[in-house]
């Protein structure tokens, strides 16, 4: 780190009630870790708020340091970010955490660094349900703020289109409600628009009325992966919007804490949910369940345990993906994907992941924000281990390998939850939106105060 930019922070010290740390303090490299440890972060300073005031003093003090800020709760996509931080403060909001249920009003209050499992527990205390991602331990506000793909997102939408208030932190350091009636260009641009306008201190999002779900896993041994690839893909089109699930085909490594009868193995997985009866749900699932899978695990399960259904690692984790969004998929495309990551493919990725997408998310939410939807058929996501610089190099070839082989079907959209690396926003936004999403940026931050994950450039 240079020295203009450590005496600028130096004027933070004693915010958070001390918990900020410049480079060379104790605690520092602590701070700066993200949840995924490939990637590093070497920002000015990092502050450790536990409040709203505290966010907003440090966004003041930042402002008149000269120095950026860059919102961020558990790290888990950090990439696009790792080298912009030089000027920036990383403002880590993993202390700030809190979830409260309004259970008439079907309403959670989510404060600015919690994780999705504690929203979906509090949410199922009262027979509830959130729109919550695959893996527990994501931070709720960049996950939402970016988009969000739920298992009821084929039903439900987009996750940021369930939120009905923000309280954001603005770069002058004033924190605001914005929602349908107050800062309504605000409301607009935080949902799908990332975090390019300020602080989100708090959310509230709108609540389901499921309690339960059909929910689970179908698992074949990879040797079956062209098969049920195949018919997949067919079973996916005009499929019952009630249905959300994926495809992964996995190599698992020979790790002791997993169960012995995957150890170490090459696996095809379907999971997912339906928002059915159980008879529906067994209709719906027929086609695949004629597959014999070895595994079977889809049944009637309380909301809050489709959380850990698809098995994400909680906890620090190396890792290093890529991305695509799929217009389309037929039996060459799922050909092409066995090719690029099945297990004869010589692949070192941990997973090849498709996402169905489709139904409620492929229509305008009413009344929805900057990501109203999400054109495409399918998102691909493409991740492996990055323990070492050597595997995250075979890694990352590895996963771009996958993308091109794909390419032939997609229409080069990205959706930047899944997107772990900057891109043009033009990729993300269409050009009607990201111009209007450039104008609430110039209005609410003239000076670019805030780093966002994903820019709007």
């Amino acid at each position: 780190m240079i020295e203009s930019t450590i005496a600028p922070a130096e004027s933070l010290r004693g915010l958070c009630g001390g918990r900020v740390f410049l480079p060379g303090d104790p605690g520092y490299d602590a701070a700066r870790t993200p949840w995924n440890v490939a990637v590093q972060q070497l920002p000015a300073a990092v502050a450790v708020p536990t409040s709203a005031e505290e966010v907003a003093e440090v966004v003041r003090a930042a402002a008149a340091a000269g120095l950026r800020v860059a919102p961020q709760s558990t790290g888990h996509n950090p990439g696009p970010l790792a080298g912009r931080l030089e000027n920036t403060v990383l403002l880590r909001l993993s202390d700030f955490t809190g979830v409260s249920v309004d259970q008439e009003r079907r309403v959670a209050r989510v404060l600015g660094g919690t994780v999705w499992q504690d929203v979906v527990e509090a949410a199922a205390a009262h027979g509830l349900a959130v729109m919550h991602g695959s893996s527990p331990d994501v931070g709720v506000a960049g996950f939402t703020l970016g988009g969000g793909l739920s298992w009821y997102a084929r039903s439900a939408g987009l996750t940021c289109n369930h939120v009905i208030a923000a309280e954001v932190v603005l770069a002058d350091g004033t924190l605001v409600r914005a929602d349908s009636e107050h800062n309504s260009a605000l409301f607009w641009a935080l949902r799908g628009g990332s975090g390019n306008f300020g602080v989100v201190t708090a959310l509230e999002l709108r609540l389901l009325p499921i309690a339960d779900a059909y929910a689970g896993m179908l698992l074949w041994d990879g040797a079956r992966a062209a098969v049920v690839c195949r018919a997949w893909a067919d079973w996916t089109h005009g499929l019952a919007e009630e249905v959300t699930t994926s495809l992964r085909l996995l190599s698992l490594p020979p790790l002791p804490e997993l169960p012995e009868f995957i150890r170490g193995r090459q696996l095809v997985v379907v999971d997912g949910a339906v928002l059915a009866s159980d008879q529906r749900a067994a209709e719906l699932l027929a086609p695949l369940r004629a597959l014999q899978p070895e595994l079977d695990t889809f049944a009637r399960v309380p909301a809050a345990a489709l959380s850990r259904i698809h098995m994400d690692p909680e906890g620090p984790t190396p890792g290093i993906s890529d991305h695509l969004i799929l217009d389309d998929v037929d039996a060459a495309a799922m050909d092409a994907l066995v090719a690029a990551a099945g297990a004869d493919s010589g692949s070192t990725l941990l997973a090849a992941e498709l996402r169905h997408l489709g139904g409620a998310l492929a229509r305008p939410a009413p009344g929805g924000g900057a990501l109203d939807r999400l054109p495409g058929g399918y998102a691909g996501y493409f991740v492996a281990v990055a323990a070492t610089p050597e595997l995250a190099d075979r890694g990352r070839a590895d996963a771009a390998r996958a993308v091109a082989a794909l390419e032939p079907w997609s229409g080069g959209r990205r959706f930047s939850n899944f997107t772990e690396e900057p891109v043009p926003a033009a990729s993300v936004f269409e050009p009607g939106t990201l111009a209007r999403l450039r104008a609430v940026r110039a209005e609410l931050d003239p000076a670019g105060t805030f780093q966002a994950n994903h820019g709007l450039d």
